[in-house]
This record gives structure tokens, C-alpha cells and sequence, in this order.
């Protein structure tokens, strides 16, 4: 926690020459996939690959981690087994300095999960309810032997059965809306934001906005952006858009968007070196200062997901801090709650 004053016996850390920020908020990071699966059906254990990804976490100044956990109908990385297996892992993890939490991205079509999904909402295991449709951009690329065998390798299945499988799950379409309306009401009765996920149009926005999902992430065009801000919602955009200059996969640019104010928070989506690097970025385009800039990575999200007690550095709030040096910028020393979670070898020389 923050306090006013230091305690007498505090030691001290010389920061002249360093930024003090509030530390990283990250609502959507799923480069902890690379930990638990590096190579298609080449797997390692969760606590393996958590204890890699907490480490990547604070060396990129983040001390609030909302995991993005696909629970998918398709076997491997993304499915329930893993999904149980990991929220093992997190619990076994715990207390830990940097305040790990789920952002659970339930894949439309899995309807035999439905049920554990919403028994692990009840229980708060779920911290942040996404709802993800990707088979219909799936069942699109069936003909392309390419794409078909890159989820295949990611569920560990031959192309023929992959095909197979999405095929059969896409003929329960007609039971999604009902689904969703149940994860829906959990997420609402446990107090969980909720988030929409690659609205495509208006009419997506609201449909999610109808469920209460008042955030609108990765917005396929800035129409959808502007009519969520136009309704007071947040609008979540990848941080690596911001710092590659342009999406990826050639949606809508984050940076000028979030210029005109119609993109208030960056996560980190699959890089998390990119959510410090990204303020920067757009500091550095100079229509926006870095305080203004930081916001959309530290104070934004922290209101986004309801808590109050971080995104800012004042008395009685969390402690969540993080040294930088300007110059790179570089990560120096990370606090979490107040106390040291990551002390660089630069830290170490600065302390009296």
C-alpha cells in the first residue's frame, strides 16, 4: 500500500533519473499459450509455464495480469483439460506479488463446458468474462490445407478429424444465444465485467452490450469503436498494434484511434513487452503526452475491470509501482503492494 510517509527504517532507492509510474494493468495477455505449448503438440505443465510467464510479466513492468484463457471445444492448449489444469496451477500459485487473475475467453460453440465455465464463475475462479466466436472464421478457412493443419497441430489432431470436429460442433449453432445468455447472468451475478470480442459490426455491439458486456475488445471497425465510446464503454485494443504501427492481421490502427480518444485501453493480446513499450510509441507520435498515454495502460484498465485501489500512486491505494528508465525504455524495479518484486541489478546500485 501507498502511505504517506516512509517508515523510519525503510531503505531507500535513489530514482533520479528514473520515472515512477503506476504499475502495468493488463487486461487480455495470452503469451502464456508459448509457455504451456511452445511448438504444436510440444506441451509442458502449467506451473512450469507460470512461474516463466510471472517472471516475463514484472520484467515487463506489470503488476495486475489478467491471464486470457481460452476454454475451446478444440482438444490441446485450449481446452477444458488445460483450462482445469492452469486454474490448479494459479490457485497452487498463490499468494504470489504479482496479482495474477483469469480473463476467461469462452469460445461460443463449447457447450460441453458450459456448465464447469459457469460452476468456476460461482466459485470465483473468473475474474473477467470474454466471449470469443471464432469457428465462424474457422469453418471459412476448412479449404485452405494450410490454416486447417495449423489448428490441427494446435489441438494435436489430424486434418480429417479436425475438419470433422469443427464441422459437428457448428451444428449446434442454434444453441449458442441460450449459452450465452447463462454465462452472461453468472458473470453479472458474480460481479465480473464483461467484454465482447472482434465486433465486426453495430448490430455485434449490440447484441453483447444486450447481454451487459460493457467493454468492447479489438473492434473490427472504428464505426464499432466510436458507437461503444459514443455509449460511455470502454474500447480495449492490442498495445502490439500501437508499437508494429498497424494491426497485424489489417483491422483498425490503435494509436490514432486512441489519439481521438475511441480507444481508451491497451492490453498486452500475445506480446507483453509491448504494453510498456506502447505509451512511448505514442508519446513519440506527439499528439499525446506520456501521463495521458500511460493511462491507457495503468489507469483505464484498472477502472475498466473495477478496480479502484490501482492505476494511480496515492496514499491508501495498492502500491503498485514501476521504475523505468526513459532511455530505453527498460524496466528498473517493480513493486507490487508495496513490496520489491523485481529489483534489476540498476535497482540493486541505487539502493542506500
Amino acid at each position: 500500500m501507498v502511505a504517506a510517509t516512509a517508515p523510519a527504517a525503510a531503505r531507500r532507492l535513489d530514482a533520479a533519473g528514473l520515472l515512477v509510474l503506476p504499475g502495468l494493468v493488463d487486461l487480455h495477455g495470452d503469451a502464456h499459450e508459448r509457455g504451456l505449448q511452445p511448438r504444436p503438440g510440444i506441451g509442458f505443465p502449467p506451473a512450469l509455464a507460470l512461474r516463466d510467464s510471472a517472471a516475463q510479466l514484472l520484467a515487463s513492468g506489470i503488476t495486475t495480469a489478467f491471464l486470457g484463457v481460452t476454454l475451446s471445444w478444440e482438444p490441446g492448449l485450449r481446452s477444458l483439460a488445460t483450462w482445469r489444469a492452469l486454474l490448479a496451477a494459479l490457485a497452487a500459485a498463490r499468494p504470489h506479488p504479482l496479482d495474477l487473475r483469469v480473463h476467461l475467453r469462452f469460445e461460443a460453440d463449447n457447450l460441453e463446458a458450459l456448465e464447469e465455465a459457469l460452476a468456476d464463475i460461482a466459485a470465483g475462479r473468473v475474474h473477467l468474462l470474454g466471449f470469443n466466436d471464432h469457428t465462424p472464421s474457422i469453418l471459412k478457412k476448412l479449404g485452405n490445407a494450410k490454416e486447417v493443419a495449423k489448428y490441427a497441430g494446435r489441438a494435436g489432431m489430424g486434418a480429417e478429424e479436425f475438419r470433422a470436429l469443427v464441422e459437428a460442433v457448428a451444428a449446434r449453432r442454434g444453441e449458442v444465444p441460450a449459452a450465452r445468455a447463462r454465462l452472461a447472468a453468472a458473470a453479472a451475478a458474480a460481479g465480473i465485467p464483461m467484454l465482447s470480442h472482434d465486433d465486426a459490426s453495430l448490430e455485434d455491439r449490440a447484441c453483447f452490450r444486450g447481454l451487459g458486456a460493457r467493454l468492447c475488445e479489438f473492434p473490427m471497425a472504428e464505426a464499432v469503436a466510436a458507437e461503444a465510446r459514443a455509449q460511455g464503454e470502454h474500447v480495449v485494443m492490442g498495445a502490439p498494434n500501437v508499437v508494429r504501427g498497424g494491426s497485424h492481421l489489417g483491422w483498425a490502427s490503435a494509436a490514432p484511434l486512441a489519439e481521438r480518444g475511441l480507444v481508451t485501453v491497451l492490453a498486452s493480446d500475445y506480446h507483453w513487452p509491448a504494453l510498456l513499450a506502447a505509451p512511448f510509441a505514442m508519446a513519440a507520435r506527439g499528439r499525446l503526452g506520456l501521463a495521458e498515454a500511460w493511462a491507457l495502460v495503468s489507469a483505464n484498465p484498472a477502472a475498466a475491470a473495477g478496480l479502484r485501489d490501482r492505476g494511480a500512486l496515492a496514499p491508501g491505494l495498492r502500491g503498485d509501482a514501476v521504475l523505468v528508465d526513459p532511455a530505453g525504455p527498460a524496466v528498473v524495479a517493480v513493486f507490487c503492494a508495496g513490496e520489491a518484486a523485481l529489483l534489476t541489478a540498476a535497482a540493486v546500485a541505487r539502493l542506500g
